[in-house]
């Protein structure tokens, strides 16, 4: 008896602080399936541009664009979510404000060797389909997130993790960034992998949810609802941008802000 209480009492906190890092449906409650949007998160926060990244995942034609091969999995809840013209929307006003701009996109070679010859799960459908075939129109950007000369783009992807077979980590330590701001497909495999890996890795970790996009509704709205607030801070678009610090300047002597 004398021993089974500690462990009751140590399970019941465990339990208490796990419960903490779930967002309740009451403050956090996806609403972008209906066509609604967050009016107010329950984290208010704001960044430097000069240590933020804004990572973009995988905005290539086979999600993104008519005529890809996973496109018409994706397509109900970009359109619901509104994905790309979100995203759109924050690349140019990240890299404005001064933010690094990281592409990260997957792609394999011809016959996609790169894949176990006996695949299973997610991958499987990628090597069965010859999806995402480098230097094919499938794995290109979709003409909305065309990089700028000013970007970067992720080497090396060819698993979930935006981290995991890439220089992503070396991309965001040369550029000496602490937060790193997530987008893109699919919202429940590849961006929360990357924001679970970059929570380990210790950086600071947001995660736009209305730039998103997911082969199920309910599947991108169980991520929001359950995982995304234990290794990130869920946001979304306009609470970014709202974010970001105003640059500061001198203007013959005064201080000037924009």
């Amino acid at each position: 008896g004398m021993m089974i209480i500690p462990l009751v009492v140590t399970a019941g906190l465990l339990l208490q602080a796990c419960s903490a890092f779930v967002p309740s449906a009451s403050v956090r409650k996806p609403t972008f399936a209906s066509g609604g949007s967050t009016s107010s998160l329950s984290m208010s926060y704001q960044l430097d541009p000069s240590e933020t990244a804004c990572v973009f995942i995988e905005f290539q034609n086979e999600f993104t664009t008519p005529g890809g091969k996973f496109h018409d999995a994706v397509k109900e809840c970009m359109a619901a979510t509104g994905t790309l013209p979100n995203a759109q929307k924050v690349v140019k006003n990240a890299r404005d404000a001064g933010c690094t701009i990281i592409h990260c996109p997957i792609s394999f070679e011809q016959g996609h060797r790169e894949i176990s010859a006996s695949p299973y799960g997610i991958l499987a459908g990628v090597k069965e389909g010859s999806a995402f075939t480098a230097n094919e129109w499938g794995a290109d950007f979709c003409n909305e997130m065309s990089p700028q000369p000013s970007d970067l783009i992720v080497k090396g992807k060819v698993g979930l993790c935006g981290f995991h077979s890439t220089n992503l980590d070396f991309l965001l330590r040369q550029n000496n960034i602490k937060n790193v701001v997530l987008a893109g497909f699919l919202t429940n495999c590849c961006v929360e992998s990357s924001m679970r890996t970059a929570y380990e890795n210790g950086y600071q970790v947001y995660t736009l949810k209305d730039c998103c996009g997911a082969t199920s509704i309910d599947g991108q709205n169980a991520a929001f609802e359950y995982t995304f607030g234990m290794f990130s801070v869920p946001t979304d678009s306009n609470e970014f941008l709202a974010s970001l610090q105003k640059k500061e300047a001198t203007v013959d002597g005064y201080a000037a802000r924009w």
